[in-house]
């Protein structure tokens, strides 16, 4: 499957597009906001991006694609990962049966864009968004957003789930309800009884069986990501200068233990990545740089 069609790469080739202009608004964030109090650890100057190619190696043994862990540490973003990968081969035939269409044949790609970014004030929500496309003997478009504040703000909240809501509805009014309580479900940390974050959408198995389906679903893709480069960033300008205490700041911290918790235990994405022959450094680029349990 190392032969890419043009849905494969139109769909690779946008991840890529995403994650430049992401990049780009996240580090202009960093220098507007470089005269602001920092952690003491925070570098002096605007944090920028590191990039770090990667290749993967199928479990066959064959060459599998690979990707670009990009990570920025930055007086802003605490940390922030913004990774794009193009994987290829033969799932394991046990990880195969978990996989639709994979159990009758168990080659596959997948490529996407996953991004977490965890924030050095705590009146700045961190937040997760990710979308990719599949194809084993079947083909699907997946992903989502969700806003993970420690101290939740409903002015913030509304506004990154009334822009999602609105980008549902440029293309389905029913995908709002469905997506947005899949991603409350989604993110739902049983042993804690409570939800991650404060929700978004999420939504799987978005299923291209024909050419218009490709088309419809890869452009509400394409909106989910252009919804979160739209929200997010404002959200960060509008609360990056918000003075913070220590015992605000000790709250982040207890907050991303949890997010860590979910991550490791529930997180299909991660599951998907470490079964799969993927970076580690990558795929768990999504834990904070420091949380607390106590």
């Amino acid at each position: 499957m190392s032969d890419f069609d043009q849905q494969q790469l139109a769909a690779q080739a946008w991840f890529r597009d995403l994650r430049d202009r992401i990049t780009a608004a996240f580090e202009a964030l960093e220098d507007e906001g470089a005269g602001l109090p920092a952690l003491p650890n925070a570098p002096a100057a605007p944090g920028r991006f590191t990039f770090t190619p990667w290749d993967r190696t199928d479990h066959s043994g064959a060459p599998g694609g690979g990707g670009t862990m990009g990570v920025m540490k930055g007086r802003i973003f605490e940390k922030v990962g913004v990774n794009i990968s193009t994987v290829h081969g033969e799932f394991n035939p046990e990880f195969a049966k978990a996989i639709p269409g994979a159990g009758v044949d168990p080659r596959f790609f997948a490529t996407g864009i996953s991004l977490v970014a965890h924030m050095a004030n705590p009146h700045v929500p961190a937040v997760h968004m990710n979308t990719r496309f599949l194809v084993t003997t079947k083909r699907w478009f997946g992903g989502g957003a969700d806003l993970n504040p420690a101290l939740p703000r409903d002015d913030d909240t509304a506004m990154f789930k009334d822009a999602f809501r609105a980008a549902c509805d440029r293309h389905d009014p029913a995908y709002w309800e469905k997506y947005s309580a899949w991603c409350d479900e989604y993110f739902y940390v049983p042993h804690r009884k409570r939800m991650r974050g404060v929700g978004g959408i999420f939504y799987d198995w978005l299923n291209v069986e024909s050419e218009g389906d490709f088309e419809t679903n890869f452009a509400f893709t394409r909106d989910v990501g252009e919804t979160f480069l739209a929200t997010f960033p404002r959200i960060v300008a509008a609360r990056m200068a918000t003075p913070w205490n220590d015992a605000e700041r000790l709250a982040l911290l207890r907050y991303r233990g949890l997010y860590a918790e979910y991550n490791l235990v529930y997180d299909r994405g991660t599951t998907f990545g470490l079964k799969t022959g993927g970076n580690t450094d990558a795929i768990l680029m999504s834990l904070p740089p420091e949380a607390r349990w106590d």
